[in-house]
């Protein structure tokens, strides 16, 4: 193999393809990048067996052939060079990586001994903007598990129907939820993996261009153009979620995001991990207070709201709670509560289709 290809651009699709690489992988040959020049193309594929990604970048093919190398040592040695053509050859097993005055000579792997990639069969597909997946990921993926003894719930369960598609993710404490309208008439329901969409998230760009999303019998696979992810889906019953989504509610509090955000932040500093981040809500007519008290000390806030209902004491976790409000893009959000023992829902004001759920912390009324 003998090619000749751009460095700023093999470093980009280097960053792209070690996104599927693990870690924890016990086949050394997995801590590899598979790379095949072809048909004035080097391809670069990564994999894990679960996540597996390639990405295809325009080069100067002088001699076709294939290699895998280690993905660090050849990512941080391309990301040191030069902005300026590399040069790379390979004899046997050895790779000679020449750009301007440097030149290096590191070991490989033959590429026939790296493992094929899943043959899938596309039952489904659909084209979705490249904005709204990444929006609608960042808004989910946070509330999925990373408890292995609950596998379904370390995914997001994806549901398509009546020309939608519906992002779901829980972890037992809180629950997000997102709809989105899109042109497919597909019927389907799929679990994918919450780390393949955390590392689809880190590629997918900002922008309104669509993108495809073909479905296999146990694959995913987006087609970003020169950049293709596949994912194993995970199998099994997710939880039936909709049955804790609730339409009435008691009580209705109205408040500015950022100002409820930043007093439970504050509230917060002083919550601490043992003792569940534990930050309490009193909401008392249109007036919402905040406490959080330990050890340490404690703290006081109280925020302006406008209220429907009964009064409410409820305490939370601040982290989970925290960490849905900043899902929320709205400049004012609706907290909706079923007495002190039963899940707050929260909504932005005006985006009906995002709906984050939080469970309590139990306490005695004495507590507040």
């Amino acid at each position: 193999m003998k090619i000749k290809v751009n460095q700023r651009e093999l470093s980009k699709h280097i960053n792209i393809v070690q996104k599927s690489i693990s870690s924890r992988t016990t086949l050394q040959i997995l801590d590899g990048i598979l790379l095949e020049a072809k048909n004035d193309k080097l391809k670069l594929t990564g994999t894990d067996l679960e996540l597996s990604i390639e990405s295809f970048i325009d080069c100067e093919i002088l001699e076709e052939g294939s290699i895998v190398v280690n993905s660090r040592m050849f990512g941080d040695i391309i990301k040191k060079l030069e902005n300026a053509d590399v040069n790379i050859e390979v004899k046997k097993t050895t790779i000679n990586i020449k750009c301007e005055n440097s030149e290096f000579n590191i070991s490989g792997s033959p590429g026939e001994d790296y493992p094929d990639l899943p043959l899938v069969v596309e039952k489904d597909s659909f084209n979705i903007p490249m904005d709204m997946l990444k929006s609608v990921i960042k808004k989910t993926v946070f509330a999925t598990t990373e408890d292995e003894t609950r596998p379904t719930l370390t995914g997001v369960l994806v549901e398509l129907e009546n020309n939608s598609i519906s992002f779901v993710a829980l972890d037992g404490y809180r629950l997000a939820f997102k709809r989105i309208n899109i042109d497919s008439d597909a019927e389907t329901k799929m679990i994918i993996p919450g780390r393949s969409l955390n590392e689809l998230n880190k590629i997918l760009d900002e922008k309104e261009e669509d993108l495809k999303i073909s479905i296999a019998p146990s694959h995913i696979i987006v087609n970003l153009g020169e950049t293709v992810i596949y994912s194993r889906l995970l199998e099994g019953p997710f939880f039936n979620y909709k049955d804790i989504i609730r339409k009435e509610h008691k009580t209705t509090a109205k408040v500015k995001k950022q100002e409820f955000q930043n007093s439970l932040e504050r509230a917060s500093l002083l919550a601490k991990e043992e003792k569940a981040n534990l930050v309490k809500l009193s909401l008392e007519g249109d007036t919402l207070n905040i406490k959080s008290n330990t050890e340490a000390g404690n703290v006081f806030e109280s925020i302006e709201t406008t209220s429907d209902g009964e009064d409410v004491n409820i305490a939370f976790n601040s982290r989970y709670i925290i960490e849905g409000i900043k899902a929320i893009d709205d400049d004012e959000i609706k907290l909706n509560f079923m007495g002190s023992l039963n899940p707050c829902i929260i909504n932005g004001l005006e985006d009906d289709d995002y709906t984050y759920l939080v469970l309590p912390v139990r306490l005695a009324q004495d507590d507040f």
